[in-house]
């Protein structure tokens, strides 16, 4: 991929209402030698000089937990990301998964710490969804059920995978998309980040990506309201811009459900203007 590729984004977030306050946290942040950059939700910028780094994590817990677990995460997301550009500036070359995995280990350990003896964060957890773009590879993290879709060449592909035993049956074949959606068990997360669990087990992926290419990050409240055959659609004909798409995707998921927090990124991977190359 050229390093000159420009990603246009962008986001919102909606409180659920059963509730008034939103557990979901999002950030979008360029990473650089000298640190994070948290953006606007709404934006555009080159890969030649920042990698660029998006994600959603959706907060659960009792008291004020929810909110603060998921802010705390994507907060130290953004400070953990850029020591792997602050090494390659000494000489040094992470793995950018292996690297993905000590940020992640050192989250989830500090969440249960945070939670010890304080009554208000008892039982704090979160999802995440990330995706670090570079300019030669996109990498992608996950827990729990928030998700990563890929839109290529109008095939719809989710690159991250629920950490539920509801999800691996469906995509097994074992269920139709319908009966997962109304299966009782669905959100019961095997992984999350957090919770007081020991250990935590993210699901990585490196994906090269193109010209062209349509990204969606989402918290499950946009699934609630979505079928995939409405997000694929919507991908599919996403323009350079995906501020009018994410606007579509997220009114459309309010209507058909709105209990829980909806909140999503639309990326789009685009050539910088006036270039014709191919990938």
């Amino acid at each position: 991929m050229t390093q000159d590729a420009i990603l246009h984004w962008s986001a919102f977030t909606h409180s659920g209402s059963r509730k008034p306050r939103n557990d979901d946290s999002l950030i979008v942040f360029a990473s650089g030698p000298n640190g994070a950059e948290t953006l606007a939700n709404h934006g555009s910028l080159s890969l030649s000089d920042h990698d660029l780094v998006f994600a959603i994590s959706d907060g659960m817990g009792g008291g004020n937990a929810g909110n603060i677990a998921s802010a705390t995460i994507l907060q130290q997301m953004a400070e953990i990301i850029p020591e792997t550009l602050k090494a390659a500036a000494s000489g040094f070359y992470p793995d950018s998964l292996t690297h993905l995995g000590y940020a992640l280990r050192f989250v989830h350990e500090h969440i249960n710490a945070a939670a010890i003896g304080c009554e208000e964060k008892s039982g704090m957890a979160a999802t995440l969804a990330l995706a670090w773009f570079t300019p030669d590879n996109l990498y992608l993290a996950n827990v729990g059920d928030s998700r990563i879709y890929l839109s290529r060449g109008g095939i719809l592909e989710q690159l991250t995978r629920d950490h539920s035993s509801a999800w691996s049956q469906w995509k097994r074949g074992e269920m139709s998309e319908i009966q997962y959606r109304n299966h009782p068990r669905r959100a019961a997360l095997f992984q999350i980040v957090g919770g007081g669990h020991p250990n935590v087990h993210p699901h990585f992926a490196a994906v090269p990506y193109q010209t062209g290419d349509r990204v969606l990050i989402c918290s499950d409240g946009l699934i609630d309201g979505l079928w995939e055959r409405h997000i694929s659609e919507a991908l599919a004909n996403c323009p350079e811009n995906p501020e009018s798409t994410a606007i579509t995707l997220l009114q459309r998921a309010i209507d058909n459900a709105g209990i829980d927090d909806t909140s999503l990124l639309v990326i789009t991977v685009n050539a910088p203007h006036g270039s014709d190359f191919q990938d």
